[in-house]
């Protein structure tokens, strides 16, 4: 069964860092670029950070800049999202997507697998 898992949210204060995992199971990473996606209440789910399949080439929201790093370990098939310098607005319920996919696909509607979401909330 193919399954994907996030871990790694929580409560953190403003200008704070949390780390979160995506693990995969039932299949291999290596060929799927992951994405990470989130949504907050009354808000459109939207895409945060890709990372390629092949290259490893990676693609950041703008709201994300400098302050997320996306990265991959096929040998664990695990995706990481580091995030530092919070803000208030990254509070949301961030999921972590895959698709079979050589490039970087950015509209959520593309991808297959989808995990259950972690939820990431900045409050001071």
């Amino acid at each position: 069964q193919l399954q994907l898992v996030e871990s790694g949210g929580g409560l953190v204060q403003p200008g704070g860092s949390l780390r979160l995992s995506c693990a995969a199971s039932g299949f291999t990473l290596y060929y799927y670029a992951i994405g990470w996606f989130r949504q907050a209440p009354g808000k459109e789910r939207e895409g945060v950070s890709i990372i390629s399949s092949s290259t490893g080439s990676t693609y950041y929201a703008d709201s994300v800049k400098g302050r997320f790093t996306i990265s991959r370990d096929n040998a664990k098939n695990m995706v990481y999202l580091q995030m530092n310098s919070l803000k208030l607005e990254d509070t949301a319920v961030y999921y972590c997507a895959a698709v079979v996919n050589f490039g970087l696909p950015t509209d959520f509607s593309e991808y297959d697998y989808w995990g259950q979401g972690t939820q990431v909330t900045v409050s001071s």
